[in-house]
């Protein structure tokens, strides 16, 4: 930062003043001072220029009232901003609240304890609470309606000064003994706070100044000291928080009188005088440091005896009260900002986020990017890049440079060890260094590489692309230094103090005033200077010939590197430092294209210089972005950061330079003759545009074109040689209009010699589409009706780029583009508009395939199979509806369209089914598909689960039989295929045959296939010998009870023998029933108790009845016949012995034909019996 006096205002009557406070809000200053003098000032800034703002305006006094009411010395003055209150106390110990009224202020309360004095008062951060402490001890906190909250008496103490912690919590009050009490805000005492700062200090001290920066502009880093301690031995200490160990210490080496943070927490001024050594009166000092301690400026004043400190609202002005006058300085801080490639960068902090706010803002298109940077530390820019330092974590002293473009896109970084305190970028080297060392990193950024030149810049770093030199090493640019921090970290006696550097040359200044000169790329030890100051900012010329210098006071003077040595053997001298010399300077910045122009900023003047020689200064205080082509362009910071997220472009102002200014003037008011004349004693490529455009303008055609040659403007030329070639006048006119973009001046030239086609050839060059549309309407043409389509599909492509597709559409539409319809269709969700358009084309149109996606991503599955099949891609129809879960649909589709793939399409979707556990889902699935044989494994399985459960035995029933007629399924289908193998003359019998043998061969689990029925007969005769028994057929039921002994292992034998044994015991056959009793006692599957029952229940049985059977049972009677056993009938339950009966023709069972006639189906399989 800079800082240098710009102001002073005297008191009436030499009052001494005794204190100052600034308005941060509405700008109005208090100072209070000897036999009751208060007065509140407002400096007001009036100008019509626009260019003219902030610190350059002139300002004058808009308010100067004397508020009468004290008669003893004010010695505080407090603000209360919210609420535009004024609170005042003098040495009586009167306090007088002042309110504003009609643009003057009024006593609206007073108050007078009469017993001490108040040594200090302190509003809270929201304005709602005052603390007012006196010197006896009382403390009273008040409202800011007047309203007392509470009062206390500190015994035995003296207190002298009070704060408030930023969440108004906790208050601090200091003590006359120099000590400091933390209480909260009840008046409770918390601890005493400990003072780093007075270890080893003998003798009594005094509190200067107490200042907790509350926070409302963010802070400069995370976890930032903000609490201000210091007192009049110039010892000081800031503060994290109330109760910090290790707090930031700073011996100002001054006998301080008052202290104040800035409005944004980044800057501490600390007031008072010094010692002067060789003179014996004491020098008033005003010093800066940062919340971490460093020093930034020191500000001498002049007068006796420095009272009080106070900051401007926007910390660029600050207000010192000096014996009976009030000082004001003025300060240009070094804000984090740059300029690339029209692009200004900038930085601000915010309250609600702890990372920086870094803003590229594109003053061409007004366009601004942000960015969130963790702390950042500075901001260097070249060319079309940006290099954003910061610190990596706390954890780890490692620093990152990042490399971003004009957008703020990152592109590259670099952690390095090293603290960038100094960084500077040219065009291919950015260079970074600490107190003690440099480092050197040759960036390179991604045009557009391919693989093997992306191997070779992976190689590169290798190849020392970055390189770290101590600044006491003296490297010969051969060694390949190695990036090696561990030597970058040995300490120097003289530190670096800034750098700077072009393409070839770098420069590295030192405190002690010795300048360091390397060569780059390889960077050699050229030469060292010495100098007669210390180097604050340094900056080389555009062919490194001259280093401007500005050194810490804001002196700017200037060393030539190319001063030919005496003897004039042209070999490079030692250099000369010139006796140019300008003071209070703080911004500079050579032209780009001219080594003697620069622009420098003294105070709230700019002045330009060529060859040392001064032209008239310009009142402005903005920042220089970039000097070339004689013009200067400079940025108002200070205005922009005031709202730093909405910048606008007044701020950014063009300076011209006198020759641009004198030649234009000489163009318009004497002649193109003259001037050009003029232009050739001063040449300039800038000139020689400004000679051509003017020439053009009256069609001096040769005038033209010889300026065009000199300023090296080939389109120029070329545009003059086509003007020539015209034959009309008003032709020639119109084209130069258009090529100074007087367009529509141009077009209504065209439309008057009746040319609208060249009026619609400019429009289109313009892509002012929505113009062409207008022009080709007024009027009839051939080609028009293409025209018009290309001009309809521009608008709507104006419109989709906007994303107003529904707009969009409409042009669409009428330009009959249809693959940017159904975007548009797409992005509306208009999934009808997309149907019709996709029913709309042809066959096979390239379209189809983007429409049937879009229609899958939506889940759409009808109409996504319908484009793909309209574009003949069966198997992109397929697939979407295997993405969409659509498995019936894509089966039904793979067979419709004979695809080879529908096997594993089943066999992952039933897998899918059975995931999710929609077993009869997958049966489905495989019965439509015709795979019998797979939905028959999986109903035996579900039959086998549902029988376990026990629950009703008709419905395990009814899954036997489905499974069971699945297989019969399965041997029709076998047999068909079998059939459709063999050809010829073969019998029946054959075919059926190897039918058989085929499905023998493929036969994955014979027990399903062979005894398909077997679960089905065994639930059908359990059930019908249930219904036998119920019905009081008792002999019946027994008889097909006797049938179940052969289905152990489908119905669990307790079941079957515990049926058989009611079922004989009812029919009083006790035999039967004896040998089911013994049958159920000897059951493994039983436990002791149950078996015990079982023996109880017989005995009960038994003693009362002989186990004999009555009538003798028919079977014991017919043995089984020859063939094996006889089958049994499904109606009865009993063996069928007769030679002719009935025969199911599905499940193949029997039944007496008797029985059957009175049925119309089966019995098992439930078949019409017809």
């Amino acid at each position: 930062m800079f800082i240098y006096l710009s102001k002073k205002i005297a008191i009436p009557n030499i009052a001494r003043l005794r204190c100052i406070s600034w308005n941060k809000e509405q700008g109005f200053i208090a100072c209070g001072g000897d036999d009751g003098l208060l007065k509140v000032l407002k400096q007001e800034t009036h100008t019509d220029d626009a260019k003219l703002k902030g610190l350059a305006a002139p300002s004058n006094l808009s308010m100067n009232q004397t508020l009468e009411g004290h008669s003893g010395a004010v010695q505080v003055v407090t603000w209360n901003e919210q609420y535009q209150k004024l609170t005042t106390s003098d040495q009586n110990g009167l306090i007088i609240v002042w309110m504003l009224y009609k643009g003057s202020w009024y006593e609206e309360m007073i108050n007078n304890r009469n017993k001490s004095v108040v040594r200090s008062m302190s509003w809270n951060a929201d304005g709602q609470k005052i603390c007012i402490v006196y010197e006896d001890g009382a403390v009273i906190v008040g409202s800011v309606d007047g309203n007392r909250i509470w009062g206390k008496e500190l015994k035995g103490l003296q207190l002298c000064h009070v704060a408030w912690s930023p969440d108004s919590k906790i208050l601090l009050f200091g003590m006359a003994n120099g000590e400091i009490h933390i209480y909260d805000n009840q008046g409770n005492f918390i601890v005493k706070m400990v003072l780093n700062c007075l270890v080893n200090v003998t003798g009594a001290v005094s509190i200067a100044g107490i200042h907790w920066y509350p926070g409302t502009e963010g802070y400069v880093e995370p976890d930032c000291p903000c609490l201000a301690i210091c007192f009049d031995n110039g010892r000081c200490q800031i503060m994290r928080h109330e109760n910090d160990e290790n707090p930031v210490l700073i011996d100002t080496g001054m006998n301080v009188v008052s202290i104040q943070w800035n409005h944004c927490g980044s800057v501490l001024a600390v007031a008072g005088s010094q010692k002067v050594v060789s003179q014996d009166k004491d020098v008033n000092v005003v010093q800066f440091y940062t919340p971490l301690g460093e020093h930034l400026r020191t500000l001498k004043v002049p007068g006796k005896q420095m009272a009080a400190v106070s900051w401007e609202g926007g910390g660029l002005r600050i207000g010192l009260a000096v014996d009976s006058f009030i000082y004001f300085a003025n300060i240009r801080p070094d804000y984090k900002w740059g300029y690339c490639s029209n692009t200004v960068v900038y930085a601000y902090t915010r309250p609600d986020r702890t990372e920086y706010c870094v803003v590229f803002w594109d003053t061409k298109n007004n366009e601004k990017y942000v960015k969130y940077v963790n702390s950042l530390m500075s901001i260097t820019t070249n060319g079309d890049f940006c290099i954003l330092a910061t610190k990596a974590d706390d954890s780890h002293p490692q620093y990152v440079l990042v490399l971003c473009n004009s957008i703020g896109t990152p592109l590259d970084s670099k952690y390095v060890d090293i603290d960038p305190q100094f960084v500077t970028i040219t065009k291919t080297h950015v260079i970074a260094a600490s107190k003690e060392a440099f480092y050197t990193w040759q960036y390179r950024v991604a045009k557009k590489l391919t693989a093997l030149e992306i191997n070779q810049v992976a190689k590169t770093r290798k190849e020392g692309r970055e390189r770290v030199y101590h600044i006491d090493d003296t490297p010969s640019g051969t060694t390949d230094g190695m990036v090696d921090f561990t030597k970058a970290l040995t300490a120097t006696k003289d530190p670096i103090c800034c750098i700077t550097a072009t393409d070839k040359t770098l420069i590295v200044g030192r405190e002690s005033g010795t300048i360091q000169r390397y060569s780059l790329p390889n960077v050699a030890l050229v030469q060292k200077y010495v100098l007669n100051c210390r180097a604050y900012q340094m900056s080389l010329n555009c062919n490194s010939s001259r280093l401007a210098i500005i050194d810490i006071t804001g002196v700017l003077t200037f060393f030539d590197f190319e001063v030919q040595s005496a003897e004039g053997s042209g070999q490079q001298g030692a250099g000369e430092h010139l006796k140019f010399e300008r003071k209070d300077v703080w911004d500079m910045k050579w032209a780009n294209d001219n080594p003697d122009l620069f622009a420098m900023m003294e105070k709230t003047r700019m002045y330009v210089f060529r060859n040392l020689d001064p032209e008239e200064p310009i009142l402005t205080s903005g920042y220089i972005c970039n000097f070339e082509d004689l013009e200067i362009k400079s940025i108002l910071l200070d205005e922009i950061l005031k709202d730093p997220e909405h910048p606008n472009k007044d701020y950014l102002i063009n300076f011209e330079i006198r020759s641009l200014r004198d030649s234009r003037a000489l163009i318009e008011k004497v002649g193109i003759e003259d001037a050009s004349q003029f232009i050739e004693d001063n040449p300039h490529p800038r000139l020689w545009r400004l000679l051509a455009e003017a020439a053009l303008q009256k069609l001096e055609l040769k005038t033209a074109e010889q300026a065009f040659v000199r300023c090296k403007d080939y389109q120029g030329i070329e545009f003059v040689k086509r003007l020539g070639n015209l034959q009309s006048e008003s032709m020639k006119q119109a084209e130069v209009a258009a090529y100074f973009g007087r367009f529509e001046e141009a077009e209504r030239m065209y439309l008057d010699m009746d040319r609208r086609d060249l009026a619609i050839s400019l429009r289109i060059k313009l892509g002012d589409w929505f113009r062409v549309v207008q022009l080709l309407k007024s009027g009839s043409g051939d080609s028009d009706d293409t025209l018009l389509e290309q001009a309809y599909n521009a608008i709507g492509d104006y419109f989709a780029d906007r994303q107003k597709w529904m707009n969009a559409v409409q042009y669409y539409l009428q330009g009959q583009n249809q693959e940017r319809l159904a975007e548009c269709y797409y992005m509306l969700e208009d999934y009808d508009g997309l149907e019709r358009l996709a029913n709309s084309l042809t066959e096979n149109h390239k379209l189809l395939p983007d429409i049937g996606h879009m229609f899958v991503t939506v889940g759409m599955c009808d109409q996504a199979v319908n484009a793909y099949l309209k574009c003949n891609e069966p198997k992109a129809a397929v697939d979407a509806c295997v993405h969409l879960n659509q498995w019936n649909k894509a089966v039904e589709l793979a067979k419709n369209h004979n695809m080879k793939e529908i096997g594993p399409l089943l066999s992952k979707y039933a897998s899918h089914l059975l995931e999710k556990n929609k077993i009869l889902d997958a049966i489905e699935l495989y019965r439509k598909a015709h795979h019998f044989l797979d939905a028959a494994k999986l109903m035996f399985k579900i039959a086998d689960e549902e029988a376990k459960k026990r629950t009703k035995p008709l419905r395990v029933k009814k899954m036997y039989v489905l499974a069971a007629l699945l297989i019969e399924n399965y041997h029709e289908q076998i047999k068909v295929t079998q059939k459709g193998k063999v050809k010829g003359k073969r019998s029946e019998a054959t075919s059926a045959l190897a039918g058989l043998l085929e499905e023998d061969a493929s036969s994955v689990d014979n027990r399903i296939i062979d005894n398909a029925w077997r679960g089905a007969e065994a639930y059908h005769f359990f059930l019908l010998s249930q219904r036998q028994l119920y019905e009081g057929y008792v002999d019946a039921a027994m008889r097909t009870a006797i049938q179940l002994r052969d289905y152990e292992d489908i119905i669990p034998a307790v079941e079957i023998y515990s049926l058989l044994a009611i079922c004989a015991a009812a029919n009083r056959s006790f035999g039967t029933c004896s040998k089911a009793f013994i049958k159920l006692e000897s059951l493994q599957t039983l436990n002791s108790e149950q078996k015990q029952q079982y023996e109880d229940l017989a005995l009960e049985i038994f003693t009362k009845h002989s186990p004999k059977d009555n009538r003798k049972l028919e079977m014991d009677n017919n043995p089984d016949s020859e063939d094996g056993k006889l089958p049994i009938c499904i109606v009865t339950g009993r063996p069928i012995s007769e030679y002719q009966f009935w025969m199911c023709s599905t499940c193949k069972h029997c039944a007496f034909e008797q029985h059957i006639t009175s049925r119309n189906f089966c019995p098992l399989c439930h078949t019409s019996v017809a």
